[in-house]
């Protein structure tokens, strides 16, 4: 069987997603840093891997795979122990209502190349785009705290899902702007700090990576 890689920067929200779902999966990977912050996700060589110009790329069971999410179904897919979405419709739509309200609503309005266009295009200084930054994370975030349960350690039900994967690393981020004053998201607070004891989270952290530590 061909190597995993897991290209990627260290500290990006969609690299840590990945990084979760493949430790869940108990998949053993190899990472390549591409540092955002000096330009490499453009350089040739990430290029060449896949045309977006962006991270993280999966290498996995000879194929190559550009999206966070995409290769989180491909986990679930081809390796469907332990599942990461419910057997129920229903409860499915959930998941994935409650995870669209980071992957699809939060999380591209406040990547990196977002973040950079704004300060090529319109001058937003390291101010604007802190308040820019909080603004879409605590509407997201306000959103969401009343769509969690109000007891219990998951997003939804008494197991790891998508929702879960994709919610840690986005509450990582907020943790970077102290301005985010995310007490008033108790459901949020409590959910995140349950799932970072489990050893698949933990292990994932971006301060466990190689790449932080030689910061």
């Amino acid at each position: 069987m061909s190597e995993t890689v897991l290209y990627g920067y260290w500290r990006s929200s969609a690299t840590y997603r990945t990084r979760i779902a493949l430790n869940l999966k108990g998949v053993s990977y190899r990472t390549v840093g591409v540092h955002l912050l000096k330009d490499e996700q453009t350089m040739p060589e990430h290029l060449a891997r896949h045309p977006s110009g962006r991270v993280p790329i999966l290498e996995i069971d000879g194929h190559r795979i550009g999206q966070s999410m995409a290769m989180i179904d491909y986990l679930d897919e081809t390796r469907p122990d332990p599942p990461l979405l419910p057997r129920d419709p229903c409860l499915r739509a959930r998941v994935r209502d409650l995870k669209d309200q980071i992957v699809a609503d939060i999380h591209p309005l406040n990547n990196t190349s977002a973040l950079a266009r704004l300060r090529s295009q319109f001058g937003a200084d390291d101010a604007a785009i802190a308040s820019w930054y909080g603004h879409w994370i605590v509407r997201g975030f306000d959103v969401l705290e009343q769509m969690l349960p109000s007891t219990g350690d998951y997003c939804l039900g008494d197991a790891v899902t998508q929702a879960d994967i994709v919610l840690v690393p986005q509450v990582a981020n907020a943790r970077r702007y102290p301005q985010i004053d995310l007490t008033q998201f108790p459901n949020i607070v409590r959910i995140d700090a349950a799932l970072k004891k489990l050893k698949a989270f933990h292990d994932a952290a971006p301060e466990q990576q190689p790449e932080a530590k030689r910061q």
